[in-house]
């Protein structure tokens, strides 16, 4: 276990999230019963040599906080990972649990928040506390290219991790879906709606748009 790993799992700051994640392991869904939930903080995951980092907003309460891997064990992780694997980013298309084989392919993925929110809305503050573990992430990413923010709290969570060295005003880099912009340092940040529940079933993000996306990253980085 790398100590950045080891700070990530032992993280207690956030009194309100630390009540919840651990009230949702206790009382669990009733789908789930068998399971023992992980209850902690979601470091991240993937190849940490990889050109493309996926940024989300945080595990979900019965997928990360469960299985202790992002985006693994719920519908969100249903929907992006068939996207990966469609487009060679992911070597299958689904993502169930810690042994099930995942793999992915010059990517990292991790939450800009480590910890399940309540009703997946993190104060200013607990986005705050838990900075320092994305900008530990990021120094240890040293071959990331791209930046796939999935959803305008991981976007805006990236974007203050650069402002630490460059003037750059928020308003000037609004979010939205397919919205790029390159960085001072050569890097791109690039907007995406979150597959989540709520906007794939809605049809403001679909699998057409996800893997087209996906094409136009990987185009950018064979570049």
């Amino acid at each position: 276990m790398s100590p950045l790993y080891r700070k990530v799992v032992n993280c207690f700051t956030c009194p309100r999230i630390v009540e919840f994640r651990t009230k949702v392991a206790h009382e669990k869904r009733k789908q789930f019963m068998d399971w023992t939930y992980w209850g902690r903080p979601i470091p991240g995951y993937g190849n940490p040599n990889g050109e493309l980092l996926l940024v989300g907003l945080a595990p979900a309460a019965h997928g990360g906080n469960r299985t202790a891997r992002v985006f693994t064990g719920d519908k969100s992780a249903d929907f992006l990972v068939n996207c990966l694997h469609a487009e060679g980013v992911a070597n299958q298309p689904n993502s169930d649990s810690l042994d099930d084989g995942l793999q992915l392919n010059n990517a990292f993925m991790t939450p800009i928040l480590k910890c399940v929110p309540p009703k997946d809305k993190p104060t200013s503050e607990e986005l705050r506390n838990c900075a320092s573990f994305f900008d530990a992430e990021m120094e240890l990413l040293n071959n990331v290219r791209v930046i796939l923010a999935l959803g305008k709290i991981g976007f805006d969570g990236c974007l203050r991790y650069f402002r630490r060295d460059w003037d750059l005003k928020m308003k000037d880099y609004p979010f939205g879906h397919d919205r790029k912009y390159v960085l001072p340092n050569g890097m791109v940040l690039w907007g995406c709606y979150h597959p989540s529940p709520r906007n794939v079933n809605t049809g403001r993000l679909n699998f057409e748009m996800m893997t087209a996306l996906l094409r136009k990253i990987k185009r950018s980085l064979s570049q």
